[in-house]
């Protein structure tokens, strides 16, 4: 991704490299397909992220009343409304104000995962679980019969916080030599977010000694109990507030990146309504219509939190769709898009197909996992996994969209100049013989590239 990003720095992203690199006859069915499935995974990560937040907060109710006050569906519906309201708000600011709020948030993110993870090996004392424990004890609670696949089953978790790979590419129209910040930030982004992730998945797993008690906790979270367990409660309070807010912004900063995505493809006229979506605030140089349909697609599929697997089924549907964006690029890219293909400054050279064949076949492979049911002993429909219900709606919309309509009309991004004088600048901003010429090449690609259709027309 950090190589594509590299090559073509446009806020399209993954669907502008999926047309780049498909077979000419090809590329706008494939174009497409990747447009709605990024569209689609990027809304519910909004959402998902939201109700995740929404939940905190109910937690944090709770623990804050002793137990006396355990919200349900209904009021949690109402907080995740309240939460996409805020963002509503601030979401459409500029670009420089979100992005003092993202360093500022940033700093406090790391230090808080560092500090916790820390205190959660340290605090629990003579109630600490054996490194031993901590480490090999695998306990299965899944319902599935095999360790084997409730153990992969158990990546739904990780693999959903390990999304937005594409989000530098989204903004790349907003940095400065995006070519180079764009893939260094995504690289710098996913291992600051593994490396911080397993620490504080080894911390909760040295404060997990009494794990039934924590199956068996009221609390809407079960991570909630594992810090009040270990910090007591004004400590739990104290730091599940930090949590809250590191969360809320994280919604901010995923819902510009679902708006730029909603914005660029919009602007190709690959959504209903694309003539709003695609406009600009002459104010604040942001799409803010574009910001506002992806907070109100979110409020809707929030409705889904009546389900007992509402969070899990919101997850697997958020890295079925975006996997499969981040999929079919990296596919082109080695296959029919290889011999075609011109590196920009961060390139893997002959490790990029390897690489690229090692990420497809996960991501297939992940998306195929995501659809199973997470317990095989399914009694009602609030246990099924929602999240094939929200995938084949998503792939029929596209589906018969394509077939009805936009295959007599779409041909993929469209520029406002010709594909020989892209490649050329592309090329252009590849060499490192002139510093100089690359900068302003680059800027030029990303200023042809932030023109709208619209603009065109």
């Amino acid at each position: 991704m950090a190589e594509l990003a590299s090559a073509m720095p446009t806020s399209a992203g993954l669907y502008y490299f999926s047309a780049k690199l498909a077979p000419p006859e090809w590329a706008p069915m494939i174009s497409w397909i990747t447009a709605w499935t990024n569209v689609t995974g990027q809304i519910l990560l909004v959402c998902s992220i939201d109700f995740t937040l929404a939940q905190m907060i109910t937690t944090g109710i709770a623990v804050g009343s002793d137990g006396r006050v355990v919200l349900g569906p209904g009021p949690t519906f109402g907080i995740l409304l309240a939460l996409l309201a805020s963002q509503a708000i601030v979401v459409p600011a500029n670009s420089r104000f979100l992005a003092r709020i993202s360093v500022i948030t940033g700093i406090v993110n790391v230090s808080t995962t560092i500090a916790v993870s820390i205190a959660l090996i340290v605090l629990p004392g003579s109630e600490r679980t054996p490194a031993k424990d901590a480490f090999g004890l695998l306990t299965n609670n899944s319902g599935w019969q095999n360790d084997g696949w409730a153990f992969v089953l158990s990546f739904t978790s990780a693999m959903w916080c390990l999304t937005g790979y594409d989000a530098s590419a989204h903004i790349s129209e907003e940095l400065s030599d995006a070519a180079r910040s764009a893939p260094v930030a995504i690289i710098a982004g996913v291992l600051g977010t593994q490396t911080l992730g397993l620490l504080l998945y080894i911390g909760a797993s040295f404060a997990s000694s009494n794990l039934q008690r924590i199956l068996d906790s009221d609390l809407p979270m079960p991570m909630g109990q594992v810090y009040l367990d270990t910090f007591g409660k004004k400590g739990m309070l104290a730091v599940w507030s930090m949590c809250i807010f590191v969360g809320w912004v994280n919604g901010v900063t995923q819902s510009v990146d679902a708006s730029r995505v909603t914005f660029a493809v919009a602007r190709d006229n690959a959504l209903p309504g694309s003539r709003w979506w695609k406009q600009i605030h002459p104010v604040t140089r942001t799409p803010v219509y574009a910001v506002w349909l992806v907070l109100a697609v979110s409020a809707v599929l929030g409705v889904i939190v009546w389900s007992d697997t509402a969070l899990s089924s919101l997850a697997g549907a958020t890295v079925v769709g975006l996997y499969t964006s981040y999929a079919v690029p990296i596919l082109l890219r080695i296959t029919s898009g290889h011999k075609d293909f011109k590196p920009g400054p961060f390139t893997l050279g002959r490790f990029s197909r390897p690489i690229g064949a090692i990420a497809v076949a996960w991501s297939f492979f992940a998306d195929v996992m995501l659809l199973f049911p997470l317990n095989p002993r399914i009694n009602s429909s609030q246990d099924m996994n929602f999240a094939v219900v929200i995938v084949v709606i998503v792939f029929t919309i596209s589906a018969l969209s394509w077939i009805l309509s936009a295959r007599k009309w779409f041909t993929g991004p469209i520029p406002n100049i010709t594909a020989d004088e892209i490649a050329r600048s592309e090329a252009r901003a590849a060499s490192r013989d002139d510093e100089e010429d690359d900068s302003s090449v680059e800027k030029e690609i990303v200023r042809v590239r932030g023109n709208s259709a619209s603009e065109k027309e």
